[in-house]
C-alpha cells in the first residue's frame, strides 16, 4: 500500500481520501484551514492524520487537490519540502466559460508544476478526467494518467489500483495537455450532449473484464 499526503480539503480530496483509506493506504490531509483539515481527517478515519500546511508532507505520494490557479503557487511555496516526492496533479486549467484551456497551446498545468518543483520530484497527471461525485460513489472507474518517470508512474498506478480503480497509462507528461483537454470535453458533454455530469469515460478493450 501507499503513503499519501493530500493537499486540499475539497470534494476531490475527500473522494480520493475515502477510497485511499478503504484501500488500506496511509493518509495525511493538509489544508490552509486547520479546523477544516482536522474535520476531514476525522471524517475519513482509518488513522488519517492532519498535516500542517507548508511543512514537509509525510506521504511519498503528494496529491495536489487544489484549484488549478493555486497549484503552481502551492508547489513553489513548498519548495524543497517536495524533494523526492511523487506529485500527482489532478487539476484542470479550464476557462470559466468552458470554451478552452487557460494554459498556452501544447502546455499543461502538470508541466508548469514540474518546472516549479524540485528536480528530484516527479510529476504525474492523474484523476483529472474523473468527476469527484462519481469517484466518491465507489464505481470501478478508469483513471488516465501521464508522466515521464517510470518509477513514479508505477507507484501511482499501484495506488490507483488500491482504490479499486483501473490505471490507464497515457504516456509521457506531454500528454497531460491532452488529458486536460479531455476534461474540458467532459465538462462540455455534461453541459450539452449528456445533459448532466453523472458519467465517466471508460476504456473498453475486447475480452477485458
Amino acid at each position: 500500500m501507499s503513503s499519501i499526503s493530500i493537499i486540499g480539503v475539497g470534494t476531490m480530496a475527500r473522494a480520493i481520501g475515502a477510497r485511499a483509506v478503504e484501500g488500506g493506504n496511509t493518509v495525511e490531509v493538509i489544508g490552509r484551514d486547520e479546523a477544516k483539515t482536522r474535520d476531514l481527517a476525522a471524517s475519513l478515519g482509518g488513522g488519517t492524520t492532519a498535516g500542517t500546511f507548508g511543512a514537509t508532507p509525510a506521504g511519498d505520494i503528494v496529491i495536489l487537490a487544489v484549484l488549478n490557479a493555486g497549484a503552481v503557487p502551492v508547489v513553489a511555496r513548498y519548495g524543497n519540502a517536495l524533494a523526492g516526492k511523487v506529485i500527482v496533479d489532478i487539476t484542470n486549467p479550464v476557462k470559466a466559460d468552458a470554451t478552452g484551456l487557460v494554459t498556452p497551446d501544447g502546455m499543461s498545468t502538470a508541466q508548469e508544476i514540474a518546472e516549479a518543483a524540485p528536480a528530484s520530484a516527479h510529476v504525474v497527471k492523474a484523476f483529472n478526467t474523473v468527476f469527484g461525485h462519481i469517484l466518491a460513489a465507489g464505481h470501478p472507474l478508469d483513471v488516465l494518467f501521464a508522466g515521464d518517470d517510470a518509477r513514479a508512474k508505477a507507484s501511482v498506478s499501484a495506488f490507483i489500483e488500491s482504490l479499486g480503480l483501473r490505471p490507464r497509462d497515457a504516456g509521457g507528461l506531454g500528454m497531460a495537455h491532452w488529458l486536460e483537454g479531455t476534461a474540458l470535453l467532459m465538462i462540455n458533454l455534461a453541459r450539452h450532449g449528456v445533459g448532466n455530469a453523472d458519467f465517466a469515460l471508460t476504456v473498453s478493450a475486447p475480452g477485458e473484464k
